[in-house]
């Protein structure tokens, strides 16, 4: 179904003043959003912040079905975290890994979660492997599975990397994963909210994402998928009156949910935010909003090809509403000054917190503009008109 781009922008009151390609970084919130998160904020500064959650408990609730939707799942394999990258290493953390286990992830891998790969390498003797991407930027799955046998313990992918528009074959890996019976973490921080995901589609038993890109929730906000049949495998690093039922001063027993790795004290109107921007999402239809954005990106990666001195480095047809570029006369911080000053919004990838992929690819820091359902093509037209004259 269509989506009404009028409707939209006229739910979301920045639209009229600026141009916002900045949707991978936060994107624009809907009033919906804003309008609950501000509801429940002057609640608590009405009544107290225990009693505005008791009397918010429904909507706060509504969170886990919101994302079972979502995600198809069950709203008991759905736990709320401050953010991503919080949630993607509690579970990294989760798994009982010993020494001389392998953990086996991508060259596109976000850099966060690659600083905790290594952190962990060092202190427990894991040992990671990265496997190339092909031409079009996608993992070899020939090279994928040539690397998993018995020493593997966690396959962990990002299924759309940050300082690229290249969407991952992450069905494929999860397939892989199921074959050879490894667990498989995929961090959907970049997707969830701008493509459809189904976690039994993907195979993954873990996923993470955050609240404040695709999603247009608020910041501060994540959540996390955990497969029950996997759940009593995992065993939360630290835990919390949340996680666990204190039974005696010297028994206690885990949650047999997700919520064991939650922690008790949170950003409740954060977490009611975060549920109406699912909701958003889910009545404007995911199919609809992956159609939508893959659609302006390509308009606007052909537009970008087009000016003198630009150059696009997307690769292949697997590509989201990441566009990636540069300038061969000017610095990506100029780039990216010279827009804002057009009212226009992007950010810079920098060549230090992508030293994978960009070591490989022979990069510097480079500028991304990332569009969502509600650009339109006059937002193109006007981008391009700024960008060339440059």
């Amino acid at each position: 179904m269509p989506i009404d781009i009028a409707q939209v922008r006229s739910e979301t009151p920045a639209c009229k003043d600026l141009i916002h390609f900045n949707n991978a970084g936060a994107a624009l919130q809907p009033r919906a959003v804003t309008d609950a998160v501000l509801h429940h904020l002057l609640l608590e500064q009405q009544m107290g912040g225990y009693e505005a959650a008791e009397l918010n408990a429904s909507l706060s609730d509504d969170f886990y079905h919101a994302f079972g939707k979502l995600l198809n799942c069950a709203p008991r394999e759905i736990a709320f975290a401050e953010n991503c990258t919080r949630a993607w290493t509690q579970l990294l953390l989760s798994v009982p890994f010993e020494a001389g286990d392998r953990i086996v992830t991508g060259q596109s891998e976000y850099a966060s979660n690659y600083l905790s790969l290594l952190h962990l390498a060092k202190h427990t003797g894991v040992n990671i492997d990265v496997i190339p991407n092909n031409g079009d930027g996608l993992i070899c799955l020939e090279t994928l599975e040539k690397h998993l046998n018995n020493d593997v313990r966690l396959i962990a992918l990002t299924h759309i990397a940050s300082q690229s528009g290249v969407i991952q074959p992450a069905a494929a890996v999860g397939k892989l994963a199921q074959k050879h019976r490894i667990l498989y973490l995929l961090d959907a921080c970049q997707s969830a909210g701008q493509m459809h995901l189904d976690v039994n589609e993907l195979g993954c038993d873990m996923l993470t994402g955050t609240g404040r890109k695709y999603l247009r929730g608020p910041r501060g906000t994540g959540f996390m998928y955990v497969r029950h049949s996997v759940l009593d495998y995992l065993q939360p690093q630290s835990i919390d009156l949340q996680a666990a039922n204190w039974l005696a001063h010297d028994h206690y027993v885990l949650r047999d949910d997700a919520r064991r790795f939650e922690v008790w004290e949170h950003f409740v109107a954060g977490k009611i935010g975060l549920a109406a921007a699912a909701n958003y999402a889910l009545g404007i239809g995911l199919d609809s909003i992956e159609k939508a954005v893959q659609a302006r990106a390509n308009v606007l990666r052909e537009a970008i090809s087009s000016v003198a001195g630009m150059s696009v480095h997307e690769r292949g047809q697997q590509l989201g509403g990441i566009v990636t570029f540069s300038s061969d006369r000017h610095a990506a911080a100029d780039v990216q000054n010279h827009l804002r000053r057009h009212r226009i919004n992007t950010s810079v990838i920098r060549r230090q917190n992508t030293q994978l992929d960009f070591h490989e690819r022979q990069l510097g820091d480079i500028n991304r503009a990332s569009v969502h359902y509600y650009n339109t093509d006059a937002e193109v037209t006007a981008f391009i008109a700024a960008l060339s004259s440059l």
